[in-house]
């Protein structure tokens, strides 16, 4: 007897994630209802499954879809207004400065709008986000039909969307009412950082993220400027005062994790913390490569994010994949540091960990939702292929991802999105406002 799905896709190659390592040579996925509900040999599957509709990848690798660990994305509006300075100078000559002047939920819902799409493309269906106007960001996710974790936001000092911290989780929580029970929106708790907020804050903020069952989510040890003014204002290390206070814990998602020494990693590992990696952004920021080999020998659970476009610029895992690889290599001395797998899985499962969501996403396997990302390896620039993972690494770009499911959707279709919103609305928004922020 045949078992009913809505669609079986074929594909060359399957990269589950899990288990570990495993490369599926001609097989399928059997999708019904959102959910897959086998992988099995494709020629087992076109006698033993009974499909709505079929479609055949035979030059692909299918994989989960990519989970992007850390982003701002309406900070998309500001692509490259604020190039080529260091953290704490790009902050506060341009970053901020924009924002009070700008940002508002027109401005998020637009620039989150425009991430999405961009993201979606490079085979993005879940991305952790922090910024203002949460609800504005949240109903951006929703129009492109995208998964997202939003983020809380929490700073002490005042901007146009709050006033203190109290205000901006007031805020932030109204959103995460108005949203709650939506199927891809969910909600975290986001300190932005230890120099942004007090102590009075990260505690409230800890309390609500255990009331809630919500992940916190916060910049951490970006620069070695952070770390020595954590030290001279309260006396220890960033992670050692967020370690006091209890924040710490394997809800905890560290974004950054750059300048980490042997007792922070300590902390890190005893408490269980998870790391957003973002290593484009700490390259042209100048922050530092983050001793992610080490990370990876202690078993920490470390996802890959691509920060916002302001710092990037580019919302592309594929990149922040080759470029995490890299670094890991060049900055041990070890060429075998991080190989293709294991860079899989930090912008797949480890990701989904990282948010709770690991038995919803972040692999192939059967129960879970059909987020999926196909790359074609057809071209004569993929060619020859013998190791489709080191492929997806070392050669492929967003540009080789030519189909993207959500919730068996098809949110991608040969490189084309399928949006609400079309490339020429996308265009005309990005205009408004480059003219609005230029002037």
């Amino acid at each position: 007897m045949s078992t009913p799905a809505d669609l079986v896709v074929h594909a060359r190659w399957i990269i589950p994630i899990e288990p570990e390592e495993a490369v599926l040579h001609h097989h399928a996925v059997a999708i019904r209802n959102g959910k897959i509900v086998s992988v099995l040999p494709s020629e087992l599957a076109r006698r033993a499954i009974d499909a709505t509709q079929v479609m055949d990848l035979p030059d692909h690798v299918l994989l989960p879809g990519l989970v992007n660990l850390h982003v701002h994305s309406a900070m998309t509006l500001m692509r490259g207004i604020a190039d080529d300075l260091p953290l704490m100078r790009w902050l506060n000559e341009a970053i901020w400065p924009a924002e009070s002047a700008h940002v508002a939920p027109a401005f998020v819902r637009d620039g989150t709008l425009l991430a999405a799409a961009e993201m979606l493309r490079g085979g993005i269906t879940t991305c952790n986000e922090m910024y203002f106007h949460p609800d504005a960001a949240a109903e951006a996710f929703d129009i492109v039909g995208m998964r997202a974790v939003v983020g809380a936001v929490v700073i002490d000092f005042p901007t146009p969307y709050a006033s203190d911290a109290a205000d901006y989780l007031r805020k932030g929580l109204a959103a995460r009412d108005r949203w709650r029970g939506h199927e891809r929106i969910r909600f975290s708790i986001a300190p932005h950082a230890p120099y942004t907020v007090s102590d009075e804050s990260l505690l409230r903020a800890r309390m609500l993220a255990n009331e809630l069952g919500l992940p916190l989510h916060m910049h951490v040890h970006e620069s070695a400027d952070e770390v020595r003014e954590s030290i001279a204002t309260h006396g220890r290390r960033p992670l050692e005062r967020l370690a006091a206070l209890g924040m710490l814990g394997n809800d905890f998602i560290g974004v950054h994790m750059v300048h980490v020494d042997d007792r922070d990693l300590g902390l890190l590992e005893h408490h269980g913390v998870c790391v957003a990696h973002c290593p484009s952004s700490n390259m042209k920021l100048a922050s530092g490569i983050a001793p992610v080999a080490r990370f990876d020998a202690a078993s920490l659970c470390v996802g890959l994010g691509t920060d916002g476009a302001a710092s990037n610029n580019r919302l592309d895992l594929f990149q922040e994949m080759r470029h995490a690889a890299l670094l890991a290599k060049v900055s041990t001395g070890d060429a075998s540091a991080l190989p293709a797998h294991a860079v899989l899985r930090m912008a797949t499962l480890a990701g989904a960990q990282s948010l709770g969501l690991e038995a919803e996403i972040g692999s192939i396997v059967a129960g879970k939702r059909a987020d999926l990302c196909a790359v074609d390896l057809s071209g004569s620039l993929m060619r020859p292929c013998y190791d489709p993972a080191s492929h997806l690494i070392y050669v492929a770009g967003r540009e080789q991802v030519s189909h993207v499911w959500i919730d068996g959707e098809l949110r991608v279709n040969k490189g084309v999105a399928l949006l609400q919103i079309s490339d020429k609305e996308l265009l005309s928004v990005a205009t408004l406002w480059q003219t609005k922020l230029a002037n």
